[in-house]
Formats: C-alpha cells, structure tokens, sequence
C-alpha cells in the first residue's frame, strides 16, 4: 500500500462521515444557534414556571408546615427542597413543547425558516438541532427523576404522614395496610417494616383462616410477627375458633408460612417512590412467588417513556415552523401544535391509569400515545409542508403585455 493510499483512507471516511451527517442536520453554525435560541427560552421557561408553582403550592401547605411543633422557616425551606424537584420534573415536557413553539414561531416570523428552506434544507433537517437538543434534554430528565425525584417524593410523603413533625427519624422501609393469600388463610398485615439490623416486622398481623370450601374456621391476631433462623413466630396471640366459639391465647407460636420477608415488603412497593433498579428488583421477587406484576411493569414503562415524551415535542411544535405567518396564520399554527401537545399529554395520562388498572398491557399502555403521536406528528409535517405541491397549469400564450391571448391567423 502506498503512502498516497494510507492517507487517502482515513480521509475518505472523514468525508462519508460528513456528508452523512450533513444529511441529518444542518451546518454547525446554525445548529448551534437553533439550539441556543431553544434551550434559552426552555430554561427561562422551566424556572419561571416552577417558580410560580412553587409559590402557588407553598401558599397552599405553608400553614401546615409550620403548624408543627418547633416549625421555623427552615422547614419551610426544606419543603421548597423536596417539592421544587417534583414540579419540575412534572413539567419538563410540557416546557419543552413551548419552548419549541416560541422557538419555531420566531424563526419563522423572522423570515429564517425561508432562508434555511432556499438554501436546501428540508423540515427534516431544520427541526433535527432542536430534536437532538430535546433528546438530551430527555436523558438528563430520566437521570434527574430516578436518583433525585423519586427519594425526594419518598421523603416528603413520609414527612406529610407525620405531619411534617420537626425532627422526624428517617424514614424505613415501611408498608401499610397489606393483604395476601397464603393457601387456604386470608392475612392482614396493618403494618410491615424492616428494622435497622435488617429484620422484617409485621405488625399488627390477622389470620383470617378458612376450610375447603371457604368458609371462616378462625381468627387469629397476633401483635407483632417476625422472621428468624428461617421461620415466622407470632407474638401475643389472640385465637377465635368459629366452630366451638372459645377464646385461645399464647406469648408466642410458631407461624409455618413459607412466605420469605421481602415478599411482604415487594407487594406493597411504591413505584414512584423508588429508583428504576429496585422497581425492577422488585418485580423479580414478586414474579418469582408468582404473583402479578402488570402494574409495576407499566409504571417501570412510564419511567422510560415519560422522560422520552420530550423529543416528541420539537415534531409536535413543527408545525409553527412552515406556512405563512400572515394574517394570523402563525397564530393559528401555534394553537394548533398547542392542541397536539395537550392531546399527547391526555393521551398519555389515559393511557397510563388504563396499564395500572390492568386494562391496557404495560408496553402498550407505556409506549401507545409516543408512538401515535410520532406517526401523527410526521404525517401534520408532511401534509402541512412536504406533501404540499402547485397544481401544474398549462401555459397560456398571451400577447406582450396586454393579458390577452393570441389569436390566430385569420383565414
């Protein structure tokens, strides 16, 4: 190979890499200002919008806040802490949605759209900065609600339980209200938690114990149950006979369940109050005891699927970018791509309680409304710009300048 060859190689694959990409976006200079108009008002945006939120809200719950004992400002702030995350990562998408439309609006009241377009460049091409800017925008929202949002909703649901009460010990890994079928025996739990060695203990544990047919044989209650050396042991029990109608009591009896700790603890888990890995951590063991899992997996869906709405937006928005912005088009272009985004947003929300209900699949109820709306934003894009052609008329001969047409030789 000579050295003329060795060169040219790489430089020939610099090149395909060029042009490929200058297939899918524009210039560097105008992506770079597309993105830079885009995220300056998505940010401007995104903060005013929490902020009025945040004061709205805090109007709202500031006089239970500080209605607890020892209450002062801080926990006022700490408040502002734990929700201000929520907000906005409720809000996300919707900001990007209107900081696509402000964005497309502009360029196209300013007559920009019309020179990206004479110099070549489809709808394609002048909506993929914003599409790759939204898509990073989606990522950073993903890692934002799993490791900030999700403990933070955590932590102020337990500290509105309890009142917001100043000094709260942190809080465990708790489940209220838990009910389960172990053979033939019908058990409800008023309480299980897991305690700092790691122990699982039920609390507040009833028996509900049946025959073959389902009828009621007894009931057993029994203050507190917990796990060790391998088995349950119920303590302070309580036993109602049906039959014989006596009353039975003990310290404490063996309670020969095969049922192992976590599981009273995955049956109960609060999706949005974990991480994306111990939701599916979860899962494991509930679909290892067999038990269902159709709602938890719709909302593991929705952890994915709600961040990732926002690279729909820019698509949903594009149709403020093209047509003509007088006599009140524009307007009526923004409205619509408006009315796209709040449809998304139904949709979405619909879609979402049908999966946890188990009406819908969690894949279809996750991933339906992105994938409709996609189609549907790619089909408003085309119709409104690329599938929009002249009708061709033929040519009419006319006399120079007189708008009359020429007549022929007289015979």
């Amino acid at each position: 190979m000579t050295d003329g060859q060795t060169i040219t190689g790489p430089v020939d694959r610099i090149g395909r890499w060029r042009r490929m990409r200058r297939m899918i976006i524009p210039s560097r200079t105008l992506s770079r200002y597309m993105v830079r108009l885009f995220l300056s008002r998505f940010l401007g945006i995104l903060i005013g919008l929490t902020a009025i939120l945040q004061i709205l809200d805090l109007l709202a719950t500031a006089d239970d806040v500080m209605a607890a004992d020892g209450a002062t400002w801080s926990s006022i702030a700490s408040y502002v802490a734990l929700r201000l995350p929520q907000l906005a990562d409720q809000f996300t998408p919707f900001v990007a949605l209107l900081a696509s439309l402000l964005t497309l609006a502009t360029l196209n009241q300013h007559s920009e759209v019309v020179v990206m377009k004479a110099t070549g460049l489809s709808a394609h091409r002048i909506l993929s900065p914003l599409g790759f800017a939204c898509f990073f925008i989606a990522v950073s929202h993903f890692l934002f609600a799993d490791r900030i949002v999700s403990p933070a909703r955590a932590t102020l649901d337990y500290w509105a339980d309890n009142d917001f009460a100043v000094d709260l010990p942190l809080s465990s890994e708790t489940v209220r209200r838990l009910w389960m079928n172990e053979d033939s025996t019908l058990i409800l739990v008023d309480r299980a938690s897991r305690s700092s060695g790691g122990r699982v203990i039920l609390d507040g544990v009833t028996l509900f114990e049946r025959d073959a047919r389902g009828r009621l044989v007894a009931v057993v209650r029994a203050d507190f149950a917990w796990h060790q050396n391998g088995r349950w042991t119920l303590h302070e029990v309580r036993r109602f006979d049906a039959g014989d109608h006596l009353l039975s009591s003990a310290a404490s009896i063996d309670w020969g369940i095969s049922t192992p700790p976590d599981r009273f603890l995955a049956l109960k888990i609060n999706p949005d109050h974990v991480t994306l890995a111990t939701l599916w951590h979860a899962m494991e063991e509930l679909q290892d005891e067999g038990l269902p899992t159709d709602r938890l997996m719709a909302s593991l869906y929705q952890k994915i699927a709600g961040p990732a709405a926002t690279i729909l937006m820019p698509l949903l928005a594009g149709v403020a970018a093209f047509g003509a912005h007088r006599r009140g088009g524009l307007v009526l272009r923004v409205i619509f791509g408006m009315a796209l985004g709040f449809a998304f947003f139904v949709a979405d929300n619909f879609m979402l309680a049908m999966g946890e209900f188990g009406v819908a699949p969690p894949l279809l109820a996750a991933w339906a409304p992105f994938f409709l709306f996609l189609i549907l934003g790619y089909a408003v894009l085309f119709l409104s710009e690329e599938g929009r052609s002249p009708a061709y008329r033929p040519p009419e001969d006319t006399a120079a300048g007189t708008g009359k047409p020429l007549s022929g030789p007289q015979s």
